[in-house]
């Protein structure tokens, strides 16, 4: 994967409204969301490892990397 990826019109502009929503906010709402967007960000890795383990048809009891 030696292209980076690029994103398309309207990813960029979510982007950049998300980042006009940010600068709105006070110091603990952003502080507030960041830990909610982290953890929606975690859950999203969690699901992602659980749905390649079972397309992939690894059983729950071997070891896979966190």
């Amino acid at each position: 994967m030696n292209q980076p990826i690029e994103l398309s019109l309207e990813q960029q502009f979510n982007i950049r409204s998300f980042a006009t929503q940010v600068q709105h906010m006070s110091h603990d709402q952003a502080k507030d969301f960041l830990v909610k967007l982290y953890e929606q960000m975690v859950l999203r890795e969690a699901t992602y490892k659980q749905l390649l383990k079972h397309q992939w048809g690894i059983d729950e009891g071997s070891t896979w990397a966190a």
